[in-house]
């Protein structure tokens, strides 16, 4: 079994299954939070595929774009975080 094949036939469909569930925890997820953090995930998930994408293809250039999502995931974060403090600082 290649690397190739590997990426094909295990970690893909793994990363598909994950992006099923992370999508049922958003729309069930009871808070806002869950949804955020769901997002996140998502992004997440999309970014680990981008890289196989990467890898198979051998083009680095999708490593970029993959940066650049990790990028904007982690500062939609930390807003969010910010915000739920400064709320829960009014009560």
């Amino acid at each position: 079994m290649t690397l190739n094949d590997y990426i094909y036939y295990v970690i893909l469909p793994v990363l598909a299954f994950s992006i099923l569930l992370i999508f049922y925890r958003f729309f069930r997820g009871p808070s806002i939070a869950d949804k955020v953090i769901a997002l996140d995930l998502l992004i997440t998930t999309g970014i680990g595929i981008i890289a196989v994408y990467s890898i198979v293809h051998g083009r680095s250039t999708f490593m970029d774009t993959a940066m650049i999502l990790a990028l904007i995931a982690f500062l939609s974060t930390v807003a969010f975080s910010y915000y739920i403090e400064k709320r829960n600082r009014k009560k």
